[in-house]
């Protein structure tokens, strides 16, 4: 236990390193590329992108893509050596890679059969309190939920009963134009948990919202692959959209390691444009939380663009196959905060996503892992990619009800109204290798709790300003850990009494002595001594990201 708090202390207590010797304005992770090499990247200006930005890479030996307007970047193939000397123009901010990114990677080993009955349950809207809101009359009507993922393959839960289809907008961004039908099986899997109404399982299996309309913005390959530049076309295609479809919710159930800090990051610039343009951008927190290469135990993997402070960030938890809440445990395999770099204390919240049941779509998914599938209908699934679509759905249905409200105020609802009543901690089994792996229940694992949908609706509270998630800092001098505004902006949160962190974040998950901050650990003597040992050698702080591929899906879920 205390060797865990101390590598968390670490996480928390440092900047980055110095990279070496590099251009600031070039990613680390363009350094290492041949110098005759011709690269994909991300130019960012500080103005938007004209002619003359084109033209001065191309003199280079670079070749124009295409334009990402909303991030006032564009997309090149550069040599590698001119990439120092394109970043010495003034107009330019940053130049990254046009890195790659996924929905999915399968668990080691071979695809194994789920284990019945259980996964022929599905719990997953009264863990959240859905059906009572669905009961209530609320089901998303007139709400647009933008799906960035694989695709959506048509099928009866989309469409209203009886009539045509509530997947009003389709478009697949990798090839600029239509065929935007699910060829991988995971985007159509998540629009049926924010969206579906369960007309193929007489409700069984309805998503939180069965009546949103969808906008299918397919961004992933037939392998469960994209790049950034596609997602970011895609951000900006949803925003270009969004008073023809009354686009509301974004959402993210992909990423990709973090690199740097996201004011540089172009994917999550696109997500704050987007939050900025009143969209509601939800993501996938990540799988990475049993990921220990960078000997954190899991601590600092939230992959990107959920490290961004703006969106919300969204952990899996586990219903245990029951309807009642109590026993809900969180997915070891959930990432887990603070981000790299920034040190943001991510997730948001939790939601249900171990072993969902949702709509079956097409594809190379859905061939490697026939057993998941349920009543030729429906597929199983397990990830964070899975808990996004639930909080977009309860999104869904808090603007149905009253939708003046801003992404902040419905980010700010979303939080302090979450459960708060947790566990110190829960031991979760790998059904494959057998392995356990020990969770505790603090603010970089939970959030701010998990998702109560009728307790969201039911809130009435609204305040001014941003609802930035706040940065974990270190004062060395005291051995101190404590949260604080990001830049000096005006948040929403510690404000007044109504939005204090103690109500969004709940005492026992922040500073209850049960949990990881506990009073006798920050100020515990051999606090600082351990701490010293352990930062030189923490690659978190040293030139790169931990080792390990995120993967911000998993198929099978955990006991």
């Amino acid at each position: 236990m205390r060797n865990r708090l101390l590598i968390l202390v670490v996480l928390l207590c440092a900047g980055s390193l110095s990279y070496g010797q590099h251009h600031p304005k070039v990613s680390p992770d363009l350094e290492s590329r041949d110098p005759d090499a011709q690269v994909n990247v991300i130019i960012q200006y500080n103005q938007a992108v004209a002619q003359r930005h084109i033209d001065a890479v191309v003199r280079q030996g670079g070749r124009h893509q295409a334009t990402l307007a909303v991030v006032n970047g564009a997309v090149y193939s550069v040599p590698a050596k001119a990439l120092a000397g394109l970043a010495d123009d003034p107009e330019i901010i940053y130049i990254s890679p046009d890195r790659s990114l996924s929905a999915a990677g399968p668990p080691p080993g071979p695809p194994g059969p789920p284990s019945p009955p259980q996964l022929v349950l599905d719990y997953k809207l009264q863990a959240v309190n859905a059906d009572l809101a669905q009961n209530a009359g609320w089901d998303g009507t007139g709400i647009g939920v933008a799906i960035l993922d694989s695709g959506i393959t048509d099928r009866p839960d989309f469409h209203l009963d009886p009539g045509p289809s509530r997947v009003v907008f389709s478009q697949n961004v990798i090839q600029g134009g239509p065929g935007a039908d699910d060829q991988y099986g995971h985007g159509t899997h998540v629009a049926g948990i924010a969206g579906g109404n369960g007309e193929q399982s007489n409700g069984a299996y309805s998503g939180v919202a069965p009546n949103v309309n969808l906008i299918n913005l397919l961004v992933l390959d037939k392998t469960g692959a994209g790049t950034d530049s596609t997602v970011i076309a895609a951000i900006e295609l949803a925003i270009h959209l969004k008073w023809q479809f009354n686009i509301r919710v974004i959402n993210l159930s992909l990423g990709r390691p973090v690199f740097e800090s996201y004011t540089v990051d172009p994917l999550c610039q696109a997500v704050e444009a987007a939050w900025k343009a009143g969209i509601v951008v939800v993501v996938a927190a990540g799988n990475d939380g049993r990921n220990n290469t960078a000997n954190t135990n899991g601590y600092g993997t939230i992959s990107a663009p959920g490290n961004d402070p703006y969106v919300i960030t969204v952990g899996a938890m586990k219903t245990e196959d029951t309807a009642s809440r109590t026993d809900d445990r969180i997915a070891s395999y959930s990432s887990k905060g603070p981000t790299l770099f920034d040190h943001v204390a991510k997730p948001d919240l939790v939601a249900p996503g171990n072993e969902i049941i949702s709509v079956l779509g097409d594809g190379t998914l859905i061939a490697e892992y026939k057993a998941n599938v349920i009543d030729k209908n429906y597929f199983v699934m397990s990830g964070t990619s899975m808990a996004a679509p639930m909080v977009s759905g309860a999104v869904a249905l808090m603007l149905q009800q009253n939708p003046g409200l801003t992404p902040d105020q419905v980010k700010a609802r979303l939080m302090k109204t979450a459960n708060k009543s947790f566990p110190f901690s829960s031991i979760a089994i790998d059904p494959t290798s057998g392995l356990t792996y020990t969770s505790y229940y603090d603010l970089f694992t939970v959030g701010a709790g998990y998702l109560d949908v009728t307790a969201a609706m039911a809130s009435a509270d609204t305040a001014n300003g941003t609802a930035l998630s706040p940065v974990a800092t270190y004062n060395a001098q005291n051995g101190v850990v404590s949260m604080n505004d990001i830049a000096g902006k005006n948040v929403i949160w510690g404000t007044n009494v109504i939005w204090g962190t103690n109500v969004i974040w709940g005492t026992n998950v922040i500073w209850g002595t049960n949990v990881i901050w506990g009073t006798n650990v920050i100020w515990g003597s051999g606090l600082l001594s351990g701490f010293n040992v352990i930062w030189g050698t923490n690659v978190i702080w040293g030139t790169g990201v931990p080792t390990g591929e995120l993967s911000p899906v998993a198929i099978y879920g955990e006991n």
